[in-house]
């Protein structure tokens, strides 16, 4: 069965970096979710979203192999563009 975009949770939330009550982090910030959009998407869909883990563990194996894969396959250089979105979040998990 195909995963339909109309459907997306992430759709619902307020796609915002600036303001009150806004659910994302500007890439200066680190990019990612705040603490209220995370809690808002888990609401919304019943999962279980969790804040960044840089200390260590299975979650930032994961993470840091799927955005590499990321990285390679849109041609991003992070020393060549250190304000891109994907290489602050990066940062943020210390990837």
């Amino acid at each position: 069965m195909a995963y339909k975009q109309k459907n997306n949770p992430c759709k619902k939330l307020r796609k915002t970096t600036k303001g009150k009550g806004r659910h994302f982090l500007t890439a200066k910030e680190g990019a990612g979710m705040t603490a209220a959009g995370r809690a808002a998407y888990n609401k919304e869909t019943g999962g279980n979203l969790k804040a960044p883990q840089p200390g260590g563990g299975k979650r930032k194996r994961s993470y840091c192999a799927r955005s590499l894969g990321q990285m390679k396959k849109h041609n991003v250089d992070c020393k060549k563009t250190p304000k891109k979105r994907i290489c602050a979040a990066r940062r943020r998990w210390k990837c």
